[in-house]
């Protein structure tokens, strides 16, 4: 069996991506991993050339920032590093620049990937989820949060990027059948120092909107307000991914939350009543899932 890993990342420095951590983390399952690296305004190119592994393959884009709908831009350079895999790979397994993939969890994708290796029937895998939010002791707990998603697909011409790249469909716009592995990936695109966080707020939405509402919706400041967002938070009581600990230990700054002030919608109620009662997730599914 032969897998490849892929990813892509621009401006990794100025907006504080655990990009390094997040290659790392998927290395031991892949025979090489390949890395669509944009144009960007700092290092990020020597920061991916200075990670120590020879399993490593670099790509230099340039994004088109003309692409200000849906993310859409996001999906184009996933689906150029995905274009670039070895041609002879059984599966790929994608990763994003603020997530990591826990080191426990390793052994159970690789069976699984080898279980279902000649099972035509199955397009990938589905990991869990959480969501970090403010801090590394915070979880985002509210049904808004994604709590599954793809991260292991074949390799096959037919599958591409969705969207602003948060999934995968095949052919004429067909939901991908998956296997759900008990794995987890840590999400950490809302931890962040205060500061990049403002920056990339103010940067990112360009990728979804045109000026007039990024300026109309995007508030200036030099530090973002993560009280200000909050909805539903839980604190973690688990232990994040060894390859994190360094830049957990560095962090620099403090974010505390009053889980009794935690914001239910109705909507959010209803979802998890759903959710506790019956064991359903109503919530909206970019996959199929499928028994082995």
């Amino acid at each position: 069996m032969k897998t490849s890993g892929f990813t892509f990342i621009r401006n990794a420095i100025i907006y504080d991506y655990p990009i390094v951590e997040a290659i790392q983390s998927i290395l031991p399952l892949c025979d090489e991993v390949v890395v669509a690296v944009g144009k960007s305004e700092d290092d990020t190119l020597g920061l991916i050339k200075g990670i120590a592994s020879e399993k490593i393959r670099i790509v230099e884009t340039v994004w088109d920032d003309s692409l200000r709908e849906g993310g859409r831009v996001l999906a184009e350079e996933t689906n150029k590093a995905y274009a670039a895999i070895a041609k002879d790979a059984d599966w790929a397994i994608y990763i994003q620049g603020d997530e990591v993939l826990h080191e426990a969890y390793i052994e159970n994708i690789r069976a699984a990937m080898l279980r279902f290796k000649d099972d035509e029937k199955v397009d990938g895998l589905l990991l869990n989820y959480l969501h970090f939010y403010g801090s590394y002791d915070y979880v985002g707990s509210s049904p808004n949060w994604y709590r599954k998603e793809i991260r292991v697909v074949r390799n096959r011409s037919s599958i591409y990027s969705y969207r602003d790249a948060q999934g995968f469909r095949k052919g004429e716009d067909e939901k991908l059948n998956v296997i759900p592995v008990d794995a987890w990936m840590y999400h950490y695109g809302w931890v962040k120092d205060p500061r990049a966080m403002q920056k990339k707020q103010e940067e990112f939405n360009k990728l979804w909107h045109d000026d007039a509402w990024v300026k109309q919706h995007v508030v200036k400041a030099d530090a973002f307000d993560y009280g200000a967002h909050v909805r539903e938070l839980r604190r973690f009581t688990g232990k994040h991914p060894v390859i994190m600990q360094q830049r957990i230990a560095a962090k620099n700054w403090t974010f505390d939350h009053d889980i009794s002030m935690n914001k239910k919608t109705m909507k959010d109620r209803f979802k998890q009543f759903v959710l506790d009662q019956f064991g359903w997730d109503i919530s909206y599914k970019n996959y199929r899932e499928i028994r082995g």
